[in-house]
């Protein structure tokens, strides 16, 4: 089957189907592996260590995927919840600093948020950035850089999604009283 054949599909008939036989798993991986290998590298920086994490996020989904219950949300949400996992263990094995990239694109949907957009504030964002906790930097990763929805964070994250909403604006919040410091 190639990375197309799948699209007709429903993705929860896809995961079904995995579950009843892992040997179909593969439409799954071909259709999240860019995203979630392009998720990890933002988190930790290196092209080869990126690769080997993302394998170890399919290898673990794999091997879970029968505890995976279908809730109307992408498997994506699942497998970004199990990719933040494994880079922090990743972090926590190596005492590894975390990395953040930033670049325009990623920048762009925060500079929505201030309402405005210039060197000076791109450079202050990018200062104010780095002074955030590890928690902080998902959050903002989540929902700026990778576009998601709070229900979506809130699954990723395993917490309600009125939370998801409650912490983002905090962040916010934080972020603009760190600029204006």
């Amino acid at each position: 089957m190639s990375p197309t054949d799948h699209t007709d599909i429903g993705e929860e008939q896809l995961i079904l189907s995995a579950q009843i036989d892992p040997a179909r798993f593969e439409p799954l991986y071909q259709k999240y592996f860019r995203r979630t290998y392009s998720f990890v590298l933002h988190r930790v920086g290196d092209k080869e260590t990126a690769a080997d994490v993302t394998s170890k996020v399919f290898l673990q989904a794999l091997i879970n995927l029968k505890k995976f219950k279908f809730q109307g949300l992408p498997l994506s949400s699942w497998l970004f919840r199990i990719a933040i996992n494994e880079c922090n263990g990743y972090f926590r094995k190596r005492k590894a600093q975390r990395h953040v990239i930033l670049d325009d694109h990623t920048l762009s949907s925060l500079f929505e948020v201030f309402e405005e957009h210039d060197t000076e504030l791109e450079k202050k964002l990018r200062d104010c950035i780095q002074k955030l906790d590890r928690e902080d930097v998902e959050l903002l990763q989540l929902r700026f850089f990778e576009s998601y929805r709070f229900k979506e964070i809130a699954e990723i994250l395993d917490i309600t999604e009125n939370n998801a909403k409650v912490k983002i604006y905090r962040l916010i919040d934080k972020l603009r009283k760190l600029m204006q410091s």
